[in-house]
């Protein structure tokens, strides 16, 4: 997923041009770390207080200028407009997120507006398309039947969350004024691997292949993910 948000970046801004990003549930803030290396000036809110302080000392870690570069802020990204003025940020991240909010489109209201003209929305989700994969794949027929007329699943943390559907947040993205831009699968093959599985000896060749199918139909339809770019009017 990195490489194609760095696809649509250099695609979008002018080379070497500092972006402000904001990157809302980052977690342990992997992607706003890896942004902020590359010399933008990043952002990260996230209301989880334990990813919160994982996110800081692995910042803490960091050069001089890498940590002027990135603040982290504790809060709910369903209040943007607490934080920030409209059109702070030029690339706006929420990956991830999604599945856990009940009523989406608020959220992603907010989002929009926080980006300037031009700007960048990246988007995470589950495939509401191909829920029945996995467990089709692991032989629970039961459950690949049952998930063919639903978007509700149970994650592997042993959650009941939500997937969205292409179809319904390309619709979502225009009506906020940020319409769909490109999309891409993530995890087409690799979804079924056990947590924690150790990396094949030739992990090159798997990210190529995942990155190849990501952007190719049909393999990039029943991925389990979707990685969406909509772009600010």
């Amino acid at each position: 997923m990195a490489r194609q948000l760095d696809e649509q970046i250099v695609g979008r801004f002018p080379v070497g041009q500092r972006l402000r990003v904001l990157d809302v549930g980052m977690g342990q803030g992997t992607q706003a770390l890896r942004l902020a290396r590359a010399g933008h000036q990043v952002t990260g809110l996230e209301q989880d207080s334990t990813m919160v302080a994982v996110a800081r000392e692995s910042l803490a870690g960091e050069p001089e200028g890498i940590r002027e570069r990135m603040r982290i802020i504790e809060g709910d990204g369903r209040d943007t407009g607490v934080h920030f003025l409209p059109g702070s940020f030029d690339v706006v991240l929420c990956h991830g997120v999604l599945m856990y909010v009940e009523e989406p489109d608020p959220l992603l209201a907010g989002l929009a507006r926080m980006l300037a003209p031009g700007g960048l929305l990246s988007l995470l989700v589950r495939n509401g398309d191909a829920l029945a994969f996995r467990p089709g794949l692991s032989g629970d027929w039961a459950g690949a039947l049952a998930a063919f007329d639903t978007v509700s699943y149970r994650n592997r943390l042993g959650l009941d969350v939500r997937a969205d559907r292409l179809k319904d947040l390309t619709s979502t993205l225009a009506g906020i004024g940020a319409p769909l831009h490109a999309w891409y699968g993530v995890r087409v093959f690799t979804d079924t691997a056990a947590d924690g599985a150790q990396a094949p000896a030739d992990v090159e060749t798997l990210l190529a292949v995942e990155e190849k199918a990501g952007r190719t139909d049909p393999y990039r339809g029943v991925a389990a993910l979707l990685h969406l770019c909509g772009v600010r009017g």
